[in-house]
């Protein structure tokens, strides 16, 4: 997830997605990581985190790790497993090694969190844990691999968590934002579909668009794709920025 750009006019649409690297041993892990999006997702950990009544730094940087370590590394990991959509060449133990692990490193901060949390963390622990397979594996014939439970799961779902793990509870507070977080999701998977059929399967766009007074402009794969990316690049940027913003208020930095 590295090539920190939009695809301009002219330039070709080779790479599966605009933050992948070229192809390489450390570029691969780069590309799996999906690092824009990744810090997107955490950002709404930084959220929830923030619109609780009462913020601990300690308790904020342990869900944060455990996220980066469910979906950064496990989740993304397991997507690759399942019909290598970045086309990386990392050896497939080694990916699902690294993904089983990431997973069983987040079950296991949440488990420490469940003594000063509470058990109710045990059921937001079960859930992620099975989101995280059920969805990146198209398990079940794939039923949950859609944009509903992706805005649930990566979206309105860390939200919560986030929230829960300072208040230990959900208060309205936490729904707001998780149904915020959960519409920005869904904005980004239909912008981020589009952008992928374009890369991954369309080998060419013919047509034109024709203006009110008379001129017309060229259509391309390149014309179509480089505001769908331009705009998933400015949203992951800004929710980032948002997360930190609300953190910063709240412990007075």
């Amino acid at each position: 997830m590295s090539d920190r750009g939009a695809t301009q006019p002219g330039e070709s649409a080779t790479r599966p997605a605009w933050y992948t690297a070229a192809p390489g041993a450390g570029r691969d892990w780069l590309s799996v990581l999906h690092l824009p999006y990744t810090a997107w997702h955490l950002s709404y950990v930084l959220i929830g985190a923030a619109l609780a009544p009462v913020l601990s730094v300690q308790r904020l940087i342990a869900t944060l790790l455990a996220f980066a370590l469910a979906v950064g590394v496990a989740a993304h990991g397991f997507d690759e497993l399942h019909g290598r959509p970045l086309g990386t060449s990392i050896p497939t133990p080694v990916l699902a090694g690294v993904s089983a692990a990431a997973l069983a490193g987040a079950v296991a901060l949440g488990g420490a969190g469940i003594a000063e949390v509470g058990w109710g963390l045990a059921a937001f622990i079960v859930v992620g844990a099975l989101l995280v397979v059920a969805y990146n594996l198209e398990l079940w014939g794939g039923r949950f691999h859609n944009g509903t439970v992706f805005a649930l799961a990566w979206g309105a779902f860390p939200v919560l968590v986030a929230y829960y793990a300072q208040a230990t509870t959900v208060r309205p507070a936490a729904v707001a934002g998780a149904v915020f977080a959960y519409g920005l999701s869904r904005a980004q998977r239909t912008l981020s579909t589009e952008a992928r059929d374009l890369r991954r399967r369309v080998l060419d766009v013919a047509g034109h668009k024709t203006y009110c007074d008379g001129t017309r402009s060229p259509l391309s794969r390149q014309t179509i794709l480089q505001p769908i990316e331009q705009g998933l690049i400015a949203l992951s940027w800004c929710t980032c920025a948002l997360g930190v913003a609300l953190v910063l208020a709240r412990t007075g930095t």
